[in-house]
Formats: structure tokens, sequence, C-alpha cells
């Protein structure tokens, strides 16, 4: 047989194999970018990590923000640094991580449905990504509020109207972290206006890939 030939016979079967087989791995790769590590993310952390982080910031700084419902240089101070930490493309400056909540929420969502799509992915993968999906919607519309109102203060608003907003961002942050019974059945589920950062951390904790 010529060399070659023979070469190219032998060579054939793997090359069928290695077109037939499929992408493992893919699901499983996505969801550690939510949950273990992403490049991008400092400190290479997990997006929910670092989405904890990021909200954990806001909180601090929408309290000290109440402290003194008519200091309004202390409110506006406060809600600059809860802006920075939402998203430091509208604040440059501040004490968050400099990746922001809402990026790291939209992170989640990105990844999750590319898990969720996989052709690998799990039975629960599929189940409870979408719990996670929904929980983390909930979580960007949540900050992007939060922004806006914070935008209101910094941008001049009124004391009494600075006072109100900066209330609400503190009552709205706590939504983002623990969720929010929205129809107020005294339940918190991952649905639409309800699920969080602790919904999205126990769907997570369901999923077997």
């Amino acid at each position: 047989m010529n060399t070659r030939i023979g070469s190219a016979l032998w060579a054939w079967p793997a090359i069928l194999l290695l077109a037939a087989a499929p992408v493992w791995g893919q699901a499983r790769m996505h969801l550690d970018h939510v949950t273990k590590s992403l490049a991008d993310t400092p400190a290479q952390l997990g997006l929910v990590s670092i989405a904890e982080q990021e909200a954990e910031i806001v909180g601090r700084h929408a309290q000290f923000a109440v402290t003194d419902l008519e200091d309004l240089a202390n409110i506006q101070r406060h809600t600059r640094h809860v802006r920075h930490a939402i998203d430091p493309s509208t604040v440059a400056i501040g004490p968050g991580k400099g990746y922001g909540l809402v990026q790291a929420a939209r992170g989640i969502v990105t990844h999750m449905e590319l898990a969720v799509g996989s052709g690998d992915a799990s039975e629960s993968t599929k189940l409870h990504g979408q719990h996670v999906l929904v929980s983390a919607g909930n979580i960007i519309r949540w900050a992007e509020k939060i922004n806006s109102m914070g935008y209101q203060i910094t941008g001049g608003a009124s004391p009494i109207a600075s006072a109100y907003y900066a209330e609400r961002i503190l009552e709205m942050i706590q939504w983002v972290v623990e969720g929010h019974d929205a129809d107020g059945d005294g339940t918190i589920t991952w649905m639409a206006d309800e699920g969080g950062l602790a919904q999205i951390k126990l769907h997570l904790g369901k999923i077997v890939q």
C-alpha cells in the first residue's frame, strides 16, 4: 500500500470522530464564569461574587446617605458613591470595585443564557438557569432605577426630593440583595419583580451539571 494513502486512510476514523464529537463542558464553563471566576472582573471573581460586593458597597453608602435627611451635602456625597458602585461609567471615582452592579448582573444574564443554551446543558441547568435569568433581570431593572434616582439627587433635586430618593434607594438595594415580596404573599420567589441575589444563589445551588 502506498504509504501516503495508508496514512490518509488511518487518519480518516480520527477525523470523523473529531468532527462528530460534541463540545463538552460549555455549560459548565459558563456556569463557572457566573459562580467562580471571569477574567475581566476585579481579582477574576465570579459574576455573582462581584455583584454581591458592589451591592454591599451600594447598601453601605445608601445607609450613610439617610443618616441625616436634612444634610443635603451628605446625601449627595454618598449618592455619588452609590452610583459609582452601580455603574462606574456614570460616576468615575468612588469606593466601588470599578466593575459595577449593572455590568455584573448583565454578565450573569449573558453567561446563564449561554449555559442554558449549550448542547450539553443538564435539565437542572435549563430549569434553574431560567430562574437565575429572571432574578438577574430584576436586579438590572432595580439597579438602573437606583442609578436614575441617584442622578436626580446628584443633579440638583430639591432637599425634600433628595431625601425621598435616598430612602427609596436604600429600600431598593435591599431588594437587590434579598429579593422583594412584590405580591405580598409572605414569600420571595425567583419570579419577575421578586428575585434578587439571594434567589440567584439559591437556584445556582440547585444546578447539577
